[in-house]
């Protein structure tokens, strides 16, 4: 029987239909789908793309470099190694502590509490040796990587040590400059973003543009590397010699307030800091007062010239060395009669000076010290400076005057003493001191930089030029001669200051601090120089103990600067007063 022909068109028609409907069907799904993911989740999508080939990391740029004037590098980061353990992907941690000990000189009792931690990557050592890190690595033990991370690195050791500071183990700045200036060599995050394979590793970075910019900023120093070892090597060799318990020099441009070297005994590592005592790192030419005896001369024997008190030709009696001071009595080391103030400047008599400092009076006497910095902060760019100590005239009690004249019953700075020792060398204006004299950002740009600041005059130029003159005999034929070059004219005063014994409150009759601070060339100074010899062996006076160190460094850092001698070498001194 042959099938109704109607009837096969009506299923192959009905059957086409069926078939084109589904088709229309999954086209409409199929365009649905597209049109949801390429348009209405378009930014996911792209996102999700985005997730699978890029990866952003986030990272600290690098601290910046600290270097001299001539542009020595004197603090850097450095890529050292570290290694780690990943928490989920150690098995046996008794196995790894045995095995790392002995490679990371570490106890396995130390390891394996460290391996306990309940964190996701543990540091178990930093800054390990090249040795160390590929021991560890060849050990593959699970779980433990060796990674480079960054380092503050002083290539120069102990030089310079109390005034760069120290950077802490995540780089950040813990004292001295490196922590004044830590804003600036502080590296600030960023994110880089990196291109990754179908295994998620790292193949490319995207863009490197601008990348450096997160990096910390480079400051240069003041300090002259040359300077700074003549400093360092001869205040080594007064320590032996001395057998000092602490020293320092400091040498400043008196004509700007930078400061050209800052050596201080004893001193310390910074890439090794945690070994040496905290007090080893203490910055005691900003922190430690102290009593500064006959180098305060100086500056009461300018006030009584300023104040038109005394004159350097004026004759002042000076008791044949004895003088009754409210019921004791002072003594001069020789028995001096009749002697100007430039006599009693070169000779140091204590009773010549009490007796400028009586005409002078209390309040000019409190007023001048003010006036050259004593009692106030220097504002120099170093932190944890002192005010010192000048007790204010309603606290004097009838011996204070006359302490104050011979540098007693007051405490002064180092950097406090040869600011204003400057003050006297450049004309009479007291500068502040400073120690970095730029900071550049990564483009070279100059964000920061110091210019030469006059606080105020304490002096006049004319009483300056009389007190070069009386420094000058001092140095040639007084206390100083221990200090003088033959081919330079130096100007300068020495001090020997007995110490407090914290038990009894009196003066210790074995202990002191021998001090010399002058400058050079007198008639063009370019050096101001402090030398201070903390409780030496024996009687310790300036003149034995530190002058003979300015007179090494001045002649040395002088040849450095390029300071033509006068006359060809031939030095003229002017005559006594």
């Amino acid at each position: 029987m042959n099938p109704n022909p109607t009837h096969v068109n009506h299923v192959c028609r009905f059957r086409t239909a069926i078939v084109c409907f589904g088709l229309l069907a999954g086209f409409v799904v199929i365009f649905s789908r597209l049109f949801f993911l390429q348009v209405i989740q378009a930014n996911e999508g792209a996102l999700q793309a985005h997730g699978q080939h890029f990866e952003n990391v986030e990272v600290t740029g690098s601290r910046g470099l600290i270097v001299d004037r001539n542009g020595s590098t004197y603090a850097i980061n450095v890529k050292v190694p570290s290694v780690y353990a990943q928490s989920a992907d150690l098995h046996d941690r008794g196995h790894v502590a045995r095995a790392l000990a002995p490679i990371l000189d570490m106890s396995v009792s130390s390891l394996e509490r460290k391996l306990q931690k309940k964190k996701t990557r543990i540091q178990l050592k930093r800054k390990l040796t090249d040795e160390e890190a590929k021991s560890v690595q060849a050990l593959a033990l699970p779980g433990i990587t060796v990674t480079m991370e960054s380092h503050r690195f002083y290539p120069k050791g102990t030089a310079l040590a109390h005034l760069l500071g120290i950077a802490g183990k995540d780089s950040q700045g813990l004292e001295g400059v490196e922590w004044r200036f830590d804003a600036y060599l502080r590296g600030q995050k960023e994110v880089i973003r990196f291109q990754r394979d179908a295994s998620k590793g790292r193949i490319a970075l995207v863009h490197d543009v601008g990348r450096r910019l997160h990096e910390g900023y480079r400051v240069t120093l003041t300090i002259d590397e040359v300077i700074q070892y003549i400093v360092e090597e001869e205040l080594d060799d007064a320590m032996n010699r001395t057998k000092a318990k602490r020293g320092g020099v400091l040498v400043m441009d008196p004509r700007t307030g930078a400061m050209l070297a800052w050596a201080l005994r004893p001193t310390f590592d910074p890439n090794h800091y945690q070994d040496w005592p905290n007090d080893h790192y203490v910055n005691r030419a900003v922190t430690d007062p102290y009593e500064p005896g006959s180098t305060l001369k100086v500056m009461v024997a300018a006030a009584a010239i300023e104040q038109q008190k005394s004159s350097p030709d004026e004759l002042i009696y000076c008791g044949d060395g004895v003088m009754p001071i409210a019921g004791t009595k002072m003594h001069d080391i020789g028995k001096h009669g009749w002697m100007t103030l430039g006599g009693v400047i070169q000779h140091s008599s204590n009773i010549g000076m009490v007796k400028v400092a009586n005409n002078l009076g209390r309040a000019n006497v409190y007023e001048s010290l003010k006036a050259f910095g004593f009692g106030e902060r220097t504002e120099i760019d170093l932190p944890g400076e002192s005010l010192g100590k000048l007790l204010p005239i309603d606290k004097w009690d009838s011996r204070t005057l006359s302490s104050l004249a011979i540098g007693q019953s007051v405490s002064v700075t180092p950097i406090q003493l040869l600011t204003a020792m400057s003050a006297v060398a450049n004309g009479g204006s007291l500068l502040r001191p400073y120690v970095v004299s730029q900071v550049e950002d990564v483009r070279g740009n100059v964000v920061v930089n110091q210019q030469v600041e006059i606080r105020r005059n304490p002096i006049s130029y004319e009483t300056s030029e009389a007190m070069k003159a009386m420094l000058v005999n001092a140095v040639a034929q007084g206390t100083g001669k221990n200090a003088a070059l033959l081919d330079y004219t130096v100007a300068g005063k020495t001090g020997t200051s007995q110490k407090v014994d914290p038990k009894t409150k009196t003066y210790s009759r074995t202990k002191s601090i021998g001090s010399f601070v002058g400058f050079v060339p007198a008639e063009d100074p370019r050096l101001a120089i402090l030398v201070v010899i903390d409780e030496p062996e024996g009687k310790g006076y300036g003149g034995e103990v530190a002058a003979p160190v300015f007179r090494k460094v001045a002649g040395k850092a002088l040849r450095q600067l390029n300071v033509m001698p006068k006359d060809g070498g031939i030095v003229k001194v002017a005559g006594l007063f």
